[in-house]
């Protein structure tokens, strides 16, 4: 039975707790497990808290229950990365919250301040200038979108007319209403923001600027609240983004993204219509018509950064 105390965690203005963030990790992973699912006996036995106790973990981890509850309340020091493993296989982790529990359990000093701005090298703009076929966009730490091509901004809207500090994912798709109608799968989207700002709390737990934004989401929007404490994690790189444009209707575009070999925070995140599709054509009709599509509110000049 799972008998031991919670920690009580008050981070003030939306700070990130870092003990916080690792205890409530690893009891939301544990709690989304039942006994059958990793080949234990479910006896039927009244159940305090969902999915499995501290102490079945610990069992199927190789640790012991005092160590795993230590861990778990966010009192754990000096953890191996043998240990972490063990957990994590114990969990069933995908490997981008198994990286996120490394992130959490054993962060990495690093050189670089955390607030620190982000910078766009001259080639990346001119890359994003000759990619003319789709929507291409350079996002970094915290869901910023730093600079885009002219067709993502006939796609997702002309961001150059956003004050800075409002040009970040997470901004648009909790707090402005014409995006909820852009994405036929608002909701999915929605995770998929969620899930991405964690794996960043994970890595990069001192950045005032990431705890003042999830400090304000949290505020205003109760679909963002209810996502973040579900602690999933996910590292996007690859699938199907369904939009319904204002001008030209469905789109059904891949998106594909790669993170920069000399810098993984930044990634370019490209979408792209199969050949001859619907999609395709409604992609060139809205690459023809220029500053036409720019007053409508659906284009910009080529490639933008913040």
């Amino acid at each position: 039975m799972d008998e031991y105390p919670e920690p009580v965690h008050e981070p003030a203005d939306g700070a990130l707790d870092p003990r916080a963030e690792l205890s409530e990790f690893l009891r939301t992973r544990r709690a989304r497990l039942k006994p059958e699912d990793v080949g234990l006996r479910d006896f039927g036995r009244y159940r305090r808290v969902p999915g499995l106790r501290r102490e079945e973990l610990a069992q199927l981890a190789g640790v012991s229950v005092g160590y795993y509850t230590r861990l778990e309340q966010g009192n754990g020091r000096d953890v191996s990365a043998e240990v972490l493993d063990a957990i994590a296989r114990a969990l069933r982790l995908s490997d981008a919250e198994h990286a996120h529990l490394t992130h959490l359990a054993k962060p990495k000093q690093r050189k670089k301040p955390a607030g620190r701005t982000q910078q766009v090298r001259g080639p990346l703009r001119m890359l994003l200038d000759t990619m003319e076929g789709g929507p291409a966009i350079l996002v970094g730490r915290r869901s910023d979108i730093l600079a885009w091509n002219r067709m993502a901004a006939a796609v997702f809207g002309d961001w150059a007319e956003l004050p800075a500090h409002e040009r970040n994912w997470a901004r648009l798709v909790f707090l402005r209403p014409e995006y909820r109608d852009l994405f036929v799968d608002w909701e999915r989207k929605a995770n998929d923001v969620v899930s991405q700002l964690r794996m960043d709390a994970g890595s990069h737990r001192n950045d005032p600027r990431l705890s003042a934004l999830v400090g304000e989401l949290s505020v205003k929007s109760e679909e963002f609240r209810r996502l973040w404490a579900a602690h999933d994690v996910k590292d996007k790189c690859h699938g199907i983004q369904r939009l319904n444009h204002p001008l030209v209707g469905e789109l059904d575009l891949r998106l594909e993204s790669f993170h920069l070999a000399d810098d993984h925070e930044q990634t370019l995140a490209t979408y792209i219509a199969e050949p001859g599709s619907p999609s395709a054509e409604a992609l060139r009709l809205l690459a023809s018509w220029g500053t036409d599509a720019t007053r409508a509110g659906a284009g910009t000049p080529p490639a933008r950064t913040a």
